[in-house]
């Protein structure tokens, strides 16, 4: 797989809020940044940061109960709030009590005056109205931390232009003091991503030994039939899709393109030996584990000679974590949900080179007209 190489490090600081399971703030240390503390309320994701960086300063809890302790100055506050009450792929719900979670960022930039501020979001704040002003909420967070003495840019990305093999879009802003880092800009979409140089080789060899990645054959599933069929044993194995059957698209997929969105639903695995699959009518009346009785939709089946559910590692390839962060978790529940809402690191790791780009240009370290490619590499 594509691996990160450590930047050279920087005396430039940064402090996490919503860390996650780290890939923000992985891909800013990763940059040359210094960490100082992050804050983060899901337990499992606290366990995962202490277990990877014993070194860092980590407050559990409500963010809404957090004081920063560092007080040394900051350069870069960086802040994944949470998405659910804004995503598709959530409640989409302009009143759900976590749409306001941003006012902590602002409240804790208020407190820390970073030179910078990092927020990464779902596209949907574009086109979702603030309940009390009607503004799209991407105005209205550029408003509010205009207010404290910040100018804001932001933009959307499809990663998979970024260095990360799945077709995820995601929200960025960067706000600066007046118009101090005027001259930043965000980094230029490349070509797509593909998945073979991070899953390939996993697919092909259960052997591979790595953190969070004990694959075994056997899907149990009501919906998909693994037969046991003797098959080719020179067959690849290819990446399916297990969940989400009623889904547009063919559930097989090639390794040549960069993959759908990794998230905290959505099952993957992989099939080997006699691939099928075909759609159906699902006897709506009468069959099990009947969600939506007036729906029409024709359902994804898949029979193959072997199947197997992705391993966390698996995923946590697709979102660019490097095999020597481990995760930590009680099922694999907690572990997909803390890989799933992560940011990509590879793409974390691009922005905060920007970043500190355009802080270097700042603070004159180095020449405005040289390129980004020219002063350090982002793998």
């Amino acid at each position: 797989m594509s691996v990160l190489k450590e930047k050279d490090h920087s005396d430039y600081t940064y402090m996490g809020l919503f860390s996650g399971g780290g890939g923000l703030d992985l891909g800013f240390e990763k940059a040359g940044f210094i960490h100082t503390e992050s804050n983060e309320i899901l337990g499992c994701a606290i366990e995962t940061l202490k277990l990877n960086r014993p070194n860092w300063d980590l407050f559990h809890g409500d963010v809404r109960e957090y004081t920063p302790s560092f007080k040394k100055g900051l350069d870069v506050l960086l802040a994944g709030f949470p998405c659910q009450g804004f995503s598709l792929g959530g409640n989409r719900d302009k009143h759900d009590e976590r749409n306001s979670l941003y006012k902590e960022v602002i409240r804790i930039a208020k407190i820390m005056q970073p030179r910078v501020i990092v927020m990464e979001n779902v596209l949907n704040l574009r086109t979702m109205m603030h309940p009390e002003t009607g503004k799209p909420f991407a105005q209205q967070i550029s408003d509010e931390l205009s207010a404290i003495g910040y100018t804001t840019n932001y933009n959307f990305f499809r990663v998979s232009e970024h260095g990360v093999p799945q077709t995820r879009r995601r929200f960025i802003f960067i706000a600066y003091k007046a118009d101090t880092l005027k001259h930043f800009k965000f980094p230029n979409a490349e070509k797509d991503t593909t998945i073979r140089d991070f899953i390939f080789e996993l697919g092909q060899d259960l052997t591979v030994k790595l953190p969070n990645h004990d694959p075994t054959w056997g899907f149990k599933s009501y919906a998909h039939t693994e037969t046991g069929e003797n098959f080719n044993k020179e067959a690849i194995v290819i990446p399916v899709r297990l969940s989400r059957t009623a889904s547009e698209g063919t559930p097989i997929r090639g390794f040549d393109a960069p993959f759908p969105a990794i998230d905290t639903a959505t099952v993957w695995g992989w099939a080997v030996g006699n691939v099928i699959a075909n759609r159906i009518e699902k006897d709506r009346e009468n069959a099990m584990y009947v969600r939506n009785p007036e729906s029409t939709a024709k359902l994804w089946r898949i029979n193959a000679s072997k199947i197997r559910a992705f391993t966390a590692r698996e995923y946590a390839r697709i979102q660019t974590f490097p095999d020597d962060w481990i995760f930590y978790g009680n099922n694999k529940r907690e572990l997909q949900l803390q890989i799933g809402n992560a940011v990509p690191v590879i793409f974390a790791k691009r922005i905060a080179i920007k970043v500190r780009q355009a802080l270097e240009v700042l603070d004159g370290r180095v020449d405005n007209c040289i390129e980004i490619g020219e002063q350090m590499s982002l793998f």
